[in-house]
């Protein structure tokens, strides 16, 4: 057998073989490139200003966002503290006038019924192993630690890790394996790009229209529903909760009127800014994007969901390059003749 196909099938045993059995590993190296590429093309830009190449740029541009967020910090700690001690003040309250109007009701009593602890139940499988590996291991700042050092990594010399690549590849791919690591990149950058600008328009948006409503701690709702929004799906549901049960307080007008803000927001995010901003990056189908949403989510948990969609990104991108275009669009002349027949 010819070395050409016994590498590709090695390394796509051995890429399947890893994500069976430590897909959180993966999964933190994956979420590392996407840094990488956030690092590397700020460094670019910094490059092409100044003058400089090499880590040099990717270092300064890191400092720079250190910096940047720092003085936000600073600027928004106090304010962002007094707004986050008010929230953790306000709900607990707003969740019991809730629970004592929903006792009012039959249905509601069997809705708190079912929804205490001791009757709900997490669903086992991969996903939530794989999460628990993940949490539980390293802990939340350990992955936060090892994600750094990786995306710092692999955006100061991304071609050492794309040259290891090619050397598990016959000689006569590694040409083909360069092209399409430089197109991934390329890809990923484009995702994120138009991602950055998704979140912030949905930060604008909900502080917007929750401080329009009166709604208490507008800047810190806006800003979780910006943070959230990385996480399709199940992120902008997540970042309404406080919100709502903070509307409940103007009555159940309140609460549909901070639902709808919600409502509105994401439709001019999911049919008018995502739309035109991936289109202009990634052309990425969303019937696709929700068929990789549900699988990586059932699989490898949270953070599968939160990949889910640069990972489909990518997915389709190889599939488009190494699969329709260098071997259905290679097909010999004489099997093209047979189906003509």
């Amino acid at each position: 057998m010819r070395r050409r196909p016994i590498s590709l099938l090695v390394f796509s045993v051995t890429l399947l073989l890893l994500l069976w059995l430590v897909p959180d590993v993966l999964l933190l190296i994956f979420a590392g490139v996407l840094l990488a590429v956030f690092l590397r093309g700020g460094g670019d830009l910094i490059g092409l200003r100044f003058g400089m190449s090499g880590p040099k740029r990717v270092l300064l541009f890191t400092l720079l966002v250190v910096v940047v967020f720092a003085g936000l910090g600073w600027m928004a700690a106090a304010p962002l503290a007094e707004q986050m001690s008010q929230l953790w003040q306000q709900v607990p309250r707003v969740v019991q006038q809730v629970t004592q109007r929903l006792s009012s009701y039959s249905w509601g009593q069997e809705l708190l019924e079912r929804a205490k602890p001791e009757n709900l139940s997490m669903p086992s499988g991969g996903g939530s192993g794989a999460f628990a590996v993940l949490g539980t291991t390293f802990g939340a700042l350990g992955n936060f630690v090892l994600l750094i050092f990786l995306g710092l990594y692999f955006a100061m010399d991304p071609g050492l890790y794309r040259r290891g690549i090619e050397f598990l590849l016959a000689p006569s791919l590694r040409l083909k394996a360069s092209a399409s690591c430089e197109e991934a990149g390329e890809t990923l950058r484009g995702w994120l790009g138009g991602q950055m600008i998704s979140m912030a328009v949905v930060g604008v948006l909900t502080t917007l229209g929750l401080w329009l409503l009166g709604v208490p701690l507008a800047p810190l709702l806006g800003l979780i529903a910006a943070l959230m929004a990385f996480i399709p799906n199940i992120g902008p549901v997540l970042a309404a909760v406080p919100a709502v049960l903070l509307g409940l307080e103007s009555g159940l007008s309140g609460a549909l009127s901070v639902i709808g803000v919600y409502l509105a927001v994401q439709t001019v995010e999911s049919y008018l800014i995502t739309p035109y901003v991936q289109k202009r990056s990634v052309d990425l189908p969303p019937a696709l994007t929700i068929v990789v949403q549900v699988a990586m989510g059932t699989l490898y948990g949270i953070m599968g969901l939160a990949l889910a969609t640069p990972f489909a990104a990518l997915l389709l991108m190889l599939t488009r390059r190494l699969y329709v275009e260098d071997y259905l669009g290679a097909e010999p002349p004489e099997e093209r003749r047979v189906l003509l027949r």
